[in-house]
């Protein structure tokens, strides 16, 4: 199965142990990961911010480069970029008048929407079940694990047109398929603040920590995400948090992909692990898994 791959400015960087485990994963699937080629940052959350138009023209134009280099099935890892991608789909479906000015501004008589854009979540959940079982070689019995979907992956409803918006549970069935335990949480499409990251850092600490309590209390061992952004937050801020809040969790926050990578049997270092702020040494390594 070939896919077209847009690693984005995040996996491409901070996110890179995303970018390790997806490949690992991917492979180990069957899948074909072509990545776009001349591709360009989608503009989250800078261009949607100050201009419409390039807000649009951006993914248009990376969806352009996929459809050139002969992909009609796109993934895009990171939330922001799948958000954006999906929402330009939208604008050119409901307004020919932005379609023209796009036309425009790339160049291009031909805007078109043959391209279609998934999370690698969706298009593990297609696979089904009994695909991913196949692959186990080691479960991760003995794992408790808080699933945290971020406020992009299932919203707004109408554009991400994936799992339920406020109570998803796709990322929930894959882990209890690897053999971990996922717990029952309220946080788990709560925003961590990634779009305030450098302007309202006292307000990403705030909300950041709400989403580490509330995984601590309900008895995470560790929580799995599916957005760089949000790993960063609460991985890379999770000190600077407990400092403020004068408090401890030492939660480690692992990628989705690097759980099913551990479970498919790849060494720790396959997956990046040791790129964690919080070392996920002391939850893993019980289970036999470092």
């Amino acid at each position: 199965m070939k896919y077209g791959y847009f690693p984005g400015c995040s996996l491409s960087s901070s996110g890179y142990d995303y970018h390790l485990s997806l490949k690992y994963v991917a492979k180990a699937l069957g899948m074909d990961l072509v990545e776009v080629k001349d591709w360009v940052c989608c503009g989250a959350s800078s261009a949607h911010a100050t201009s419409h138009l390039l807000s649009i023209a951006l993914p248009v134009l990376n969806l352009s480069h996929a459809e050139k280099g002969g992909l009609d099935k796109l993934i895009a890892p990171c939330p922001a970029c799948l958000s954006r991608f999906k929402a330009a789909h939208v604008a050119l479906e409901q307004d020919a008048g932005l379609k023209e000015k796009i036309r425009e501004v790339l160049d291009d008589d031909k805007v078109r929407r043959k391209v279609e854009v998934y999370h690698p979540l969706e298009v593990f959940v297609e696979m089904g079940v009994e695909k991913i079982r196949e692959r186990i070689r080691k479960k991760l019995t003995g794992l408790k694990v808080a699933c945290y979907y971020g406020c992009l992956l299932t919203r707004p409803p109408k554009t991400a047109q994936f799992d339920q918006p406020e109570d998803p549970q796709s990322m929930d069935a894959l882990v209890r398929t690897l053999g971990a335990e996922t717990i029952d949480w309220s946080f788990k499409t709560e925003c961590c603040g990634a779009s305030m990251t450098l302007t309202r850092s006292d307000m990403v600490l705030k909300l950041s920590n709400d989403i580490l309590r509330a995984a601590k209390e309900a008895g995470a061992s560790a929580i799995t995400v599916a957005c760089p952004l949000c790993q960063a937050n609460l991985d890379g801020r999770q000190r600077q948090i407990e400092e403020a809040y004068e408090t401890r969790y030492g939660i480690p926050i692992l990628y989705f992909t690097q759980l099913m990578g551990l479970a498919f049997g790849a060494l720790p270092k396959e997956m990046g692990l040791e790129k964690l702020i919080t070392s996920p040494q002391e939850v893993v390594g019980p289970i036999g898994l470092w």
